[in-house]
């Protein structure tokens, strides 16, 4: 199933190359898109909108996943990390609906071109969660060819996959619809549950809640086992895993952490700094 790709899948992220590679002009594309470098599809811009450019910085940096926060205000859907920052000019529309509609329109179909993957919209509501999710899904309808939707017990994979977190009264309203155009993130409680990956394809949790170590000298093994047993269990249900509240400044520590989540098979690495990440896996690519 395209939304919930599993790990052998992202292996293929190996053949990408980190710059632009003359290639033979008989296996270069008609429009030369065969030069780009591959989306970095396990990399999780967090806060994204709080970076100069939402949405278009993280796409420079080729990641594959976006986070926005949203707060209802009114019938908008206004993106903040905070209510001091509300402003009525940034919405869900024009930082990231319609700047993603005609991305897609331009690259026939796909946010990057050439790749049919759908890169993940993390919607992270911080409003009563029933209230803003019903907004926010009559929201998604303007741009119904845009987004991977579920439908009567099959998803239709789309450019793009919104995945709603946030507050967790969202999963009521949702739970309810035959047809939807977003999925909710789960927790670790909800690993193992009744929810199919067609409800929850993605399973998100703090880190600091679940494990001790920050990156500083060894892995506890038992700490690695429990990471690893994890990723195997969502992955044999079709879902995939991310941690939040992961060390974020450059250093040692944060690249040993991201390269035991590399090895453990998460897939989704968190982060604020879109360079640095973007650096961190083109230097551990798959041989």
């Amino acid at each position: 199933m395209a939304l919930t790709t599993r790990r052998r899948a992202l292996t293929t992220l190996g053949a990408a190359l980190a710059g632009a590679v003359a290639l033979p002009a008989a296996r270069a594309s008609a429009d030369g898109q065969r030069h780009r470098p591959r989306p970095l599809w396990r990399a999780h811009a967090h806060n994204d909108y709080e970076h100069p450019r939402p949405l278009l910085d993280a796409l420079d940096h080729r990641f594959g996943s976006l986070e926005a926060d949203i707060y209802l205000v009114g019938d908008q859907l206004l993106v903040a990390h905070d209510p001091e920052d509300l402003d009525p000019a940034r919405t869900l529309e024009s930082l990231y609906l319609d700047p993603l509609a005609a991305r897609v329109r331009a690259n026939h179909g796909s946010v990057y071109r050439g790749y049919r993957r759908p890169i993940q919209l993390l919607i992270d509501i911080k409003t009563e969660g029933a209230s803003t999710y019903l907004e926010l899904d009559r929201h998604l309808r303007r741009y119904k060819h845009l987004f991977t939707t579920y439908a009567h017990g099959r998803v239709f994979p789309g450019a793009v996959t919104a995945v709603i977190s946030g507050d967790r009264a969202a999963r009521t309203p949702m739970a309810a619809q035959t047809v939807r155009r977003a999925f909710y993130d789960g927790r670790l409680a909800d690993l193992g549950s009744s929810a199919p990956a067609s409800f929850i394809p993605l399973i998100s949790d703090n880190w600091t809640l679940n494990f001790t170590w920050l990156g500083v000298g060894a892995f506890p093994d038992a700490e690695r086992q429990k990471l690893r047993g994890i990723t195997r269990a969502a992955h044999s249900r079709g879902q995939q895993v991310r941690f939040w509240a992961t060390p974020d400044v450059a250093g040692p520590a944060r690249d040993a952490l991201w390269a035991e989540l590399l090895a453990a098979d998460v897939d989704y690495l968190n982060t604020d700094d879109l360079a640095g990440l973007e650096a961190f896996l083109d230097a551990h690519r798959p041989a």
